[in-house]
């Protein structure tokens, strides 16, 4: 489901950050509902089992922000901001980040999104976290 009240806008005098994965600005009515998503971590299955690779947390942390939000009817589009937590942040995070972060957002889509490099997280073994607001008109 694509919620068409977000207005996703990047300035012309700021720098293009499609290529990362992000968007300046977002903006929308108070006409629908928001929904805070929690920290997903890349744990995988009820177990939450850790994979030591980061591109491998990469990808189950967003198929558990996919279901998180699916669980209320809503997709990546309908993302307004993410806060992405990084183990030990480097460019090659980034670039990994990025490339997986654009196989699940179109680029007409993406969300605002701030990215912080942290020196652990939770538990043992996580290498990323990311949290959402989403709107449901």
């Amino acid at each position: 489901m694509s919620c068409k009240t977000l207005n996703f806008y990047n300035p012309e005098k700021l720098f293009n950050p499609t290529p990362f994965g992000f968007c300046h600005t977002v903006k929308t009515s108070a006409n629908g509902e928001f929904i805070f998503i929690s920290g997903q971590s890349g744990g995988e299955g009820l177990e939450h089992e850790l994979d030591k690779d980061f591109r491998r947390q990469v990808q189950v942390v967003l198929s558990n922000l996919d279901i998180a939000l699916k669980a209320h009817e809503l997709g990546f589009s309908d993302v307004a901001k993410i806060t992405v937590l990084i183990v030990d942040h480097d460019s090659d995070k980034l670039h990994i980040w990025s490339e997986e972060m654009l196989k699940r957002w179109s680029p007409k889509s993406l969300p605002a999104s701030t990215l912080i490099p942290v020196p652990k997280l939770a538990l043992d073994g996580m290498k990323i976290e990311v949290d959402a607001v989403a709107f449901k008109s």
